[in-house]
C-alpha cells in the first residue's frame, strides 16, 4: 500500500479553472452533437464516431464537474456513483479517439466499404460500450471505486487508494488504456498521412497543365489535412500526459503530486477534452464552421421580405435570378 500523506487540498482558484474547464468540455461536446442533429448531409460514419465520442466526453465532463464541486473527503455513495461514472465515461472515451484513428486507418489506406465498414461499426460499439461497462461494474461490485485524495485526481473520486490491489485497478480503469493510445494514435495517424502524401506524389506526376490554377487551393487543403493528423494525437497526448505523470509520482510517494501547477494541468487534460475535440472538428472544419456562421446570422439579423419594385418582373416567371444563388449556395456548404 501506499505510505500515508495527507491528501491534495484544492486551492479555490484550482477549483475554479478546472470547473471552468468541465463547462467548456460539456459546451463543446454538445455543440458537436448538435451539428450531426442539424445538418444530416454531415453524418458520415467517421462522424457517427466522433458523435460517441462526444457523447462519452460529456458524461465524462459532467460527472468530473460534480466531483470538483462536491471535493469530496470520503469514500460516500454519491462519491462512489461519480467515480463509476467517469471512469466508465473516462475509460469510453479512450476506447472511442483509438476507434476514430482506426477506421480512418482502415477506411484511407486499407479502403474497406460496403458491409464491412457497418459491421465494424457494430464491433466499435460493442468495444468502446462494453469493455469499460464490465470493468465499472466489476471495481463498483469489489468496492474498488471510492475516495483517493485527489492525488491521483482532481477532487473527484476515482480508485480507492486504501484497496490493496489498487494499481492494478487504476491500471484497468484507464491507465493502461491511456498509455496505449499514447503508442496507438500516433502510430495510426502517421500511418494514414504516410498514405495520403504517398498518393498526393503518385497524382501530381499524371495531374494535366491545365489545373495548374487549383494547384494553390489544393496545396492549402491538403496542408490542412497533414495539420490536423499531426495536431490530432499532439493534442490527445499534451492533454492526457499530466494524469500519467501525476499517477507515476503517486506510486513512488513523491510530494511533486500536490505541486499546483501539476494539479491544474491534470484537471484541465482530463476535463477539457471534449473541448478540444470541438476546436478541431467544428471551429477549424470549414464546412460546419461556415454553416454554423451562416445560421447564427441568420438568427440574430432576419433579412426583410423582399418586395418587388412596381412595374417591375417578377423573378419566379424566368427562374434565371434564382439560379446563382442555389450554385453559390452549394458552393459554399460543400
Amino acid at each position: 500500500m501506499l505510505p500515508t500523506a495527507p491528501p491534495t487540498e484544492l486551492l479555490p482558484s484550482e477549483r475554479a479553472v478546472v470547473l471552468l474547464s468541465c463547462a467548456l468540455s460539456a459546451l463543446g461536446s454538445g455543440l458537436l452533437v448538435a451539428t450531426h442533429a442539424l445538418w444530416p448531409d454531415l453524418r458520415s460514419r467517421a462522424r457517427r464516431l466522433l458523435l460517441f465520442l462526444s457523447l462519452a466526453d460529456l458524461l465524462s465532463a459532467a460527472s468530473y464537474f460534480y466531483g470538483v464541486l462536491q471535493d469530496f473527503s470520503g469514500s460516500s455513495w454519491d462519491c462512489v456513483l461519480q467515480g463509476a461514472l467517469s471512469t466508465f465515461a473516462n475509460t469510453s472515451s479512450f476506447f472511442w479517439t483509438v476507434a476514430i484513428a482506426l477506421y480512418l486507418y482502415l477506411s484511407i489506406v486499407r479502403a474497406i466499404r460496403g458491409p464491412f465498414a457497418d459491421r465494424l461499426l457494430w464491433a466499435f460499439h460493442v468495444v468502446s460500450w462494453g469493455v469499460p461497462l464490465a470493468i465499472t461494474v466489476a471495481a463498483v461490485a469489489l468496492k474498488k471505486i471510492g475516495y483517493d485524495a485527489s492525488d491521483v485526481s482532481v477532487g473527484w473520486c476515482w480508485i480507492d487508494l486504501e484497496a490493496e490491489d489498487h494499481v492494478l485497478w487504476m491500471l484497468l480503469t484507464g491507465k493502461l488504456w491511456e498509455m496505449l493510445a499514447y503508442i496507438l494514435l500516433p502510430l495510426l495517424y502517421l500511418l494514414v498521412r504516410r498514405h495520403i502524401n504517398r498518393a498526393h506524389e503518385a497524382l501530381s506526376e499524371y495531374r494535366p497543365i491545365c489545373e495548374d490554377r487549383q494547384l494553390p487551393w489544393r496545396s492549402s487543403s491538403s496542408s490542412v489535412a497533414d495539420k490536423k493528423l499531426v495536431l490530432i494525437p499532439l493534442i490527445f497526448i499534451c492533454l492526457r500526459v499530466w494524469s500519467t505523470v501525476r499517477f507515476a509520482l503517486t506510486l513512488c510517494g513523491s510530494p511533486a503530486v500536490r505541486a499546483p501547477v501539476l494539479v491544474i494541468l491534470h484537471g484541465i487534460g482530463n476535463t477539457f477534452q471534449g473541448g478540444a475535440n470541438c476546436i478541431m472538428f467544428v471551429l477549424c472544419t470549414h464546412a460546419i464552421r461556415s454553416r454554423l456562421l451562416s445560421l447564427c446570422c441568420c438568427r440574430c439579423c432576419p433579412q426583410p421580405s423582399a418586395q418587388s419594385p412596381p412595374g417591375g418582373t417578377a423573378p419566379r416567371k424566368t427562374g434565371e435570378s434564382q439560379g446563382p444563388r442555389h450554385t453559390s449556395e452549394e458552393a459554399h456548404s460543400t
